[in-house]
């Protein structure tokens, strides 16, 4: 028998306050911009990425949710893996596999590789396998036992073997860490305390990137921190910090940051972003930006606590947001509309409400 869900919709405050912190976060990026030569758009776009993606999530997750959240994984896995935009990304005149955000940068001479390689999309393509593996144990979970869930964990898995395959060290990491996270909670009753926990985890390696970047780690922890990191994007991070110091209220202005940073402007590619999401927050819009940012997640995170759906799908689907937070904070993840958008979706298909079918766990045609 499948497991009722652990609590009721109660409401619509969630909802509510979903519609007002991202409306508060597309404000306060105009604000930020206001009489200067800043571009707020892009901010607008990921906002506006996020509230499709929740919307679509909630509505196919209340028709279909083992099918809806299947389909979710295997785009995504697909989105990885197309031609041009997936395992390898090219840096200078060679292929190398995902060198960028999200992985540590080895290439033959170290100094080499901290100069030649661009801080691209990889963090991008980590983002969307661990969102991948949160919906398809999501899926797992949602479906009754018998031979639809194991093959959703054998997908699950065979995510996590992908990031693997391709490479980036933290994305294997975050992705395998979703997979164990969701056999656990199979076994957990009180997922407040799963959230809290995971909570706590975001908040820990968010500053930690703040500790990198006001130099306020030891000596033995900030050199380890510089060689994992590369020289290129600490000097990164301490540009940043000194923006916030200058303007703590209302930043430099969204997208603003690589005309301002001397370290973003003397690497010999484009580079506009201190590739970490907090501490561009901060840069660009102030500390306001990141109480908002922070509003974002948390607000994520209450609505998975007050979801409908089964505690292992919703701490499932917080473990998966929490892993896409991580990367958020060493990597450049949310500076692209397709993660953004994913997390929406994930977020959804775990918040939805159930109709009698989709209560069961079984699906019209899938028992």
């Amino acid at each position: 028998m499948a497991e009722r869900p652990a609590v009721r919709e109660r409401g619509h405050a969630t909802d509510v306050a979903g519609v007002l912190v991202l409306g508060a976060c597309v404000l306060w990026s105009l604000i930020s911009a206001a009489g200067r030569e800043a571009r707020p758009e892009g901010v607008v776009l990921a906002v506006l990425a996020v509230a499709a993606g929740y919307a679509a999530g909630r509505i196919a997750g209340s028709l279909l949710p083992v099918a809806a959240a299947t389909a979710a994984a295997l785009g995504l896995l697909l989105l990885v893996l197309a031609p041009g935009d997936g395992a390898v990304l090219f840096a200078g005149d060679g292929a190398v596999p995902f060198a960028g955000d999200g992985a540590v940068l080895v290439a033959g001479d170290g100094a080499a590789a901290d100069a030649a390689v661009p801080l691209g999309r990889a963090g991008a393509s980590a983002a969307l396998l661990v969102l991948a593996s949160g919906a398809a144990c999501c899926a797992a979970s949602a479906a009754g036992p018998g031979p639809l869930r194991s093959a959703l964990w054998a997908l699950a898995g065979g995510v996590a073997a992908t990031a693997a395959v391709l490479g980036p060290p933290v994305g294997v990491l975050a992705s395998v860490g979703v997979l164990l996270c969701s056999l656990a909670a199979a076994r957990m009753r009180r997922r407040l305390v799963g959230l809290a926990g995971l909570a706590l985890a975001a908040g820990l390696v968010a500053g930690g990137s703040w500790a990198v970047a006001d130099d306020a780690l030891p000596d033995a922890p900030a050199a380890s921190a510089g060689e994992l990191l590369t020289g290129h994007r600490v000097g990164l991070w301490r540009d940043a910090a000194g923006m916030v110091r200058e303007h703590p209220v209302r930043g430099v202005g969204p997208d603003r940051f690589g005309e301002l940073s001397a370290t973003a402007q003397q690497a010999p590619y484009a580079d506009r972003a201190p590739h970490s999401a907090p501490l561009q927050q901060a840069a660009e819009q102030g500390l306001p930006g990141v109480v908002l940012l922070g509003a974002a997640y948390g607000w994520l995170l209450c609505g998975l606590a007050r979801s409908p759906r089964p505690t292992p799908v919703a701490l499932t689907a917080g473990a998966a947001l929490t892993g896409l937070a991580a990367l958020a904070s060493f990597g450049d993840a949310l500076s692209f509309t397709p993660v953004t958008a994913a997390a929406g979706l994930l977020a959804g298909l775990a918040t939805a409400g159930t109709t009698p079918a989709a209560g069961t766990g079984h699906e019209p045609g899938n028992s």
